[in-house]
């Protein structure tokens, strides 16, 4: 009796022990995982800058890609970047490079007029008997284009305090990057200076995107023989 009362009471101090032994095995291996998954950062391309001790900043700054040829000496490039004004005051940014002829930010905007009540007017086509001799039929003259003449401008972004102003494709207003000194290809940098003005200017190297995926393989090259009728027949 007194023998089965004492292994009781061993095996009730021995289970928690046990117990305690396989969490802290349990949180040990736990704890690895998530600060080596913490510490990996996702690759995203473009580059973020600071100044003005953290009043500006320019982040995601990247030059668009150019296809699997590259750019040529004297193309043009479109720069894509946001522009973070952390200040009380607004802040005009002036953007060059040393490896372009000149930045210039680049408006499109339709080029239909409004009518009085706001809707585009469409242009009524003239009869034939309106038509003046000689003219063009309506149906072999050309079709207005919906977007006007970009109009370029030095490359001067004005943002507004604690604002942030985004310039890429997508919108209305582009950076464009004109007359490339040299050849350049995906993956390579090119420099690209920001004036906030006030001795805030930061100088960097700006990547060349890559494809988020690999090029399509070239079509396999597929051999026909042909022959006459009659030919190698008996």
């Amino acid at each position: 009796m007194t023998r089965s009362i004492r292994g009781s009471r061993r095996a009730a101090v021995l289970l928690p022990g046990i117990a305690a032994a396989a969490g802290l095995l349990l949180s040990g291996c736990g704890a690895g995982q998530i600060s080596e998954t913490a510490n990996k950062v996702p690759s995203i391309q473009g580059v973020n800058l600071q100044a003005g001790n953290g009043a500006y900043g320019v982040r995601s700054v990247l030059v668009g890609y150019p296809g699997v040829e590259g750019y040529r000496a004297g193309d043009d490039a479109v720069l894509n970047a946001v522009f973070y004004n952390d200040s009380p005051n607004p802040v005009t940014v002036t953007v060059t490079s040393s490896d372009a002829a000149e930045v210039v930010l680049t408006t499109v905007r339709a080029a239909t007029s409004p009518s009085p009540t706001g809707s585009p007017s469409p242009t009524a086509s003239p009869s034939p008997e309106e038509s003046p001799e000689g003219s063009p039929s309506p149906e072999g003259s050309p079709s207005p284009s919906p977007t006007g003449s970009p109009a370029t401008e030095p490359a001067r972004i004005v943002i507004p305090p604690l604002s942030y102003v985004q310039l890429n494709t997508e919108g209305e207003r582009v950076l464009q990057l004109l007359g490339l000194n040299k050849t350049r290809h995906a993956g390579e940098n090119i420099t690209l200076t920001f004036d906030f003005g006030g001795g805030d200017t930061i100088t960097s190297l700006a990547p060349i995107a890559v494809p988020l995926t690999p090029a399509p393989p070239p079509s396999p090259i597929v051999e026909r023989h042909t022959e006459y009728e009659g030919e190698g027949s008996h």
